[in-house]
């Protein structure tokens, strides 16, 4: 099977390129696709070499499934030219998230909603996979009607450029600034430009792509996004309210029994998720189980994932993964 990545040099990207050969993806021959300016540069997978090719070249190159992470408009633009090509794509930008005529998917919640229909398949932003992760199995027996969640987001999540700003500013190197201030010993609380509404692009994705994502509009989000000085993955604290009273002891038999959640709830001896143990790792770590003592039915939690592999290439991985069972690849 011939897979094109689209974006190859980029972060996430290159954390394709690594999923994809970590799993065993059956790949014939990897087709890495990139701006012009990338064009004849080398990528490695498997120990093999592969030249950087252009984005029409990928497309004569006929692969059966295309992944792209190279921004919103360069996937408005080819995306729909791969997919006329008969190419699957599943695409980890914004641009097609909130198509009515696209689906949204998290295999461990909705990769069913996929058919050989589809051509172009949404990869959602990092903070909401992990989030909805953690949420579906519990609104499946509880049903949620409000989540409160706030966000401690990965400089991996803007890219290698605010990397660099991080790393400069520790090491006392004046370089090219990803964000506006410094992020070093700092919290900067904007993601994304700001809307009318006076919230952020992000804060807002959450939102949106949460309901999309679950299957129900009624479910009320409300979000505050974060960037801090880390590099393991995004944190969150989400207050959730159900519909349904719970047990304690329930919820960790609900988490631990789910796909793709790795519960470390155990405060008397400090165990909870942490980006440092997330880091390179494809599960999605919830803890600090509690109940929020100041209104019935409510649960406070603690999530955290790696945003370049789950939150990123291992969710756009699994997708084809589940394609490939399905027989839709």
């Amino acid at each position: 099977m011939k897979v094109a990545i689209v974006g190859a040099t980029g972060l996430v990207g290159s954390k394709m390129l690594q999923v994809l050969e970590e799993r065993n993806f059956p790949v014939t021959e990897i087709i890495p696709v990139a701006s012009e300016r990338s064009v004849g540069k080398e990528i490695f997978f498997k120990a093999k070499s592969y030249k950087v090719v252009s984005m029409q070249d990928g497309i004569n190159a006929k692969p059966a499934l295309a992944i792209f992470s190279a921004g919103g408009s360069t996937s408005l633009e080819w995306a729909p030219k791969y997919a006329e090509a008969g190419i699957r794509v599943i695409d980890n930008s914004s641009a097609w998230r909130m198509d009515a005529t696209k689906k949204l998917v998290v295999p461990e919640v909705n990769a069913h909603v996929l058919t050989a229909d589809d051509y172009i398949i949404a990869n959602p932003n990092c903070s909401t996979i992990q989030m909805v992760v953690a949420l579906q199995p519990l609104h499946k027996k509880y049903s949620i009607k409000r989540v409160v969640v706030s966000t401690y987001q990965s400089v991996t999540g803007t890219g290698k450029k605010a990397v660099d700003q991080l790393m400069n500013e520790r090491n006392g190197v004046d370089g090219e600034m990803a964000y506006k201030y410094k992020i070093d010993l700092n919290a900067i609380p904007q993601i994304d430009v700001f809307l009318p509404n006076g919230y952020t692009k992000e804060e807002m994705k959450m939102v949106l792509e949460t309901c999309k994502i679950m299957g129900d509009d009624q479910i009320k989000v409300t979000a505050t996004t974060v960037r801090i000085p880390v590099m393991g993955g995004h944190s969150e604290s989400v207050n959730v309210e159900f519909e349904n009273d719970f047990e304690l002891s329930e919820v960790r038999d609900i988490l631990v029994a789910a796909p793709g959640i790795i519960l470390e709830d155990d405060i008397n001896n400090a165990i909870y998720p942490m980006p440092m143990n997330a880091h390179e790792k494809d599960g999605v770590f919830v803890g600090r189980l509690r109940r929020d003592e100041t209104q019935p039915n409510t649960l406070n939690m603690w999530i955290v994932s790696d945003n370049l592999r789950k939150g990123a290439a291992t969710n756009a991985v699994q997708i084809a993964e589940y394609m490939l069972e399905q027989g839709l690849l």
